[in-house]
């Protein structure tokens, strides 16, 4: 297999930009990217129904409880991601000696579990 270089970039919320790079002989693969997409796609609808249901002066109570819903697979799709990332890219990393990227996920680890 070819030598493939990956960038990566991520923005933060306070608008921090972080961008590192790897090398991957494997293709870099993720194996759980199409659920990731399924789920990402059904808390899209979820939350468009949520905001008809504020439109339409639905109970608070009822937007509540449909909003935790939709924090607990947001949560779930991140845990799935996590997981992946640690199981490719951490494994390959430490591989490769790669102590940034250990680092970079441990930043990203205290921001997901804010």
């Amino acid at each position: 297999m070819s030598e493939e270089k990956h960038t990566h970039v991520h923005v933060l919320e306070d608008g921090t930009v972080i961008e590192h790079s790897h090398d991957h002989a494997h293709g870099h693969h993720h194996t759980n990217t199409k659920a990731v997409l399924n789920r990402l796609s059904r808390a899209i609808g979820h939350m468009e129904s949520i905001k008809r249901m504020v439109e339409e002066g639905r109970d608070c109570t009822e937007v509540l409880i449909q909003l935790s819903a939709v924090k607990a697979a947001i949560n779930n799709t991140g845990k799935i991601i996590l997981e992946d990332h640690i199981e490719h890219c951490i494994v390959d990393a430490v591989e490769h000696g790669d102590t940034k990227a250990i680092q970079e996920l441990n930043k990203a680890i205290d921001r997901f579990v804010k």
